[in-house]
């Protein structure tokens, strides 16, 4: 058990000092002037996380096996597979839906103007509204309401959300380094893009992000598609699915090219994948669901700054 530890801290710590020594080589290239500090902020990044994972590794331990799992044909799977997607294509209908009927309706009784500042916040209120009625309906129509893995938070599963949102932010300002290292350009997202036009609509999506965005994201994803591919798949091909497909669907909501979008949507599967395991080691949608809210609040609240200038 030892000598099994002992090569495979080596092998981590090798391949950091290769990560480290690739950083560095590529800053020096592109002329920065501080490469050095860039690699050894790679290195002490990867051995931090790898000291923090093996100081825990016994209790953190496998994903609980699932009691439902079994191992199914493949016809079996594909359809499972078939129905995720489906539940996330009527998601998406249901909010295109509500979107437009409801902000129209509020157009047409001269409660809000459209193209306002208020027109965009409610229809994204209404857009993740849609996403729980697609949801609703799904569980109405399938009665497959063991879906919805919900239980007042522990002390446990509040030492987990606060893990998830350090983590999650950790990795987003590392990944954001590495790919400006790599010169890499990343489109962007149209809620930041209409935040950097007008900086309150960042303060506006605070609360949307905690009280919508994360909860009916978390129920399509993990609790809805990672809840059906489990069963059949297994937690460690659902996690990787659902956070694949949650990475995909946000090519849509990005401006820019078609190559600037790939690292965008590979970021968010590289999140998604951070929720996904948290949903499985607590099997509480509260929790990826309270972290995914979180983690925007903190993205907003930077981004506020940063468009103020106060940051």
């Amino acid at each position: 058990m030892v000598n099994e530890l002992a090569a495979a801290a080596m092998l981590h710590l090798l391949g950091g000092l290769v990560l480290a020594t690739l950083v560095h080589q590529d800053a020096s290239l592109r002329g920065h002037h501080r490469p050095l500090a860039l690699a050894g902020g790679t290195l002490v990044l990867g051995v931090v996380g790898a000291v923090g994972y093996y100081a825990t590794r016994e209790r953190i331990g496998d994903l609980p096996d699932d009691v439902t799992h079994v191992r199914a044909p493949l016809g079996v799977r594909a359809r499972d597979l078939f129905k995720g997607v489906l539940l996330i294509v009527g998601a998406f209908l249901c909010a295109t839906a509500i979107v437009g009927l409801g902000a129209n309706a509020l157009v047409a009784a001269g409660v809000v103007d459209r193209g306002t500042l208020e027109f965009r916040v409610i229809a994204s209120v209404l857009q993740f509204v849609g996403f729980g009625v697609g949801v609703g309906g799904y569980l109405a129509i399938t009665r497959d309401w063991d879906l919805l893995q919900l239980r007042v938070p522990t002390l446990r599963t509040v030492g987990l959300i606060a893990l998830g949102v350090v983590a999650l932010v950790l990795a987003q300002l590392a990944i954001a380094r590495l790919l400006t290292v790599l010169g890499i350009s990343v489109a962007q997202n149209q809620v930041v893009v209409t935040g950097q036009q007008d900086p309150r609509y960042f303060l506006y999506m605070i609360p949307v992000a905690i009280l919508l965005v994360g909860p009916f994201e978390e129920l399509v994803f993990r609790g809805g598609v990672q809840g059906i591919l489990r069963r059949t798949w297994g937690p460690g091909v659902a996690i990787v699915v659902a956070s694949v497909l949650f990475g995909l669907v946000h090519w849509i909501a990005l401006t820019g090219a078609g190559g600037s979008r790939v690292p965008y949507v590979t970021v968010a599967a590289t999140l998604g994948l951070v929720l996904g395991y948290l949903y499985e080691r607590s099997r509480n949608l509260v929790v990826p669901a309270v972290v995914h809210g979180l983690y925007n609040t903190v993205l907003f609240g930077a981004q506020y700054l940063s468009a103020t200038g106060m940051g």
